[in-house]
């Protein structure tokens, strides 16, 4: 059995939950899953029982606990230094951390008018003046990424990493919301959908009966 749980949440909603996941998966780590839908009655009670914040992803690796995305794929990429998740080359690892980091704190027009939700489909919805200036800076991201560090393979710094697990939401965001893609950006979000990993996490989703209706935006 694997020393290593991670705590989710719903996997149609819950992008945050997402990341972390993704990178273990698609690295072939094993770990327990522990899936704990939200906003329900009893969910802030049991969710306490294994998340200091009382909010999801969090990791438990025995006695050590991690508590927030990005913290988690950090602590990841020390626990199994034989996963590089970040690049090697010192320049294209401070992009990388910038542009994650970039994702963990901002984009948050993006976040309240597209919010996760692969099951929905609502192309053309949620476009105010702020959420499509927070696709053209996505846009712009994964396009300069690619073309400065992408060469030795199909993400944005070549070989799948953290970066791309914090941006692999977005691209599901853009399915769910009809967002254009074209050129590189299309070609990078492609190969997103296609990693067997994120078709599991899909699949799942897909399989889910529960309704949050606070997101369930535009039904």
């Amino acid at each position: 059995m694997s020393s290593l749980t991670l705590v989710i949440g719903n996997k149609n909603y819950s992008s945050w939950s997402l990341r972390p996941w993704l990178l273990l998966r698609q690295a072939d780590i094993p770990f327990e899953e522990v899936r704990i839908p939200l906003y329900r009655p009893g969910s802030d009670t049991e969710l306490a029982t294994w998340s200091p914040s009382g909010k999801v992803p969090a990791l438990h690796d025995g006695e050590i606990q991690v508590w927030d995305s990005l913290a988690i794929c950090e602590y990841l990429h020390e626990r199994f230094p034989e996963h590089p998740f970040w690049p090697a080359d010192a320049a294209a690892r401070a992009v990388a951390r910038s542009v994650s980091a970039e994702m963990h704190a901002g984009f948050g027009a993006l976040r309240e008018h597209m919010s996760m939700n692969i099951r929905a489909r609502h192309p053309g919805r949620g476009r105010t003046a702020a959420c499509l200036a927070d696709i053209e800076r996505i846009l712009a991201i994964w396009t300069a990424c690619r073309a400065r560090f992408g060469q030795d393979g199909d993400f944005l710094f070549g070989r799948f990493g953290i970066a791309d697990a914090m941006y692999a939401p977005v691209v599901l965001r853009f399915q769910t919301y009809g967002v254009a893609l074209a050129g590189a950006a299309r070609a990078y979000a492609d190969a997103i959908l296609a990693l067997p990993a994120l078709q599991a996490w899909v699949a799942d989703a897909l399989a889910e009966t529960e309704r949050i209706e606070r997101l369930d935006l535009y039904e």
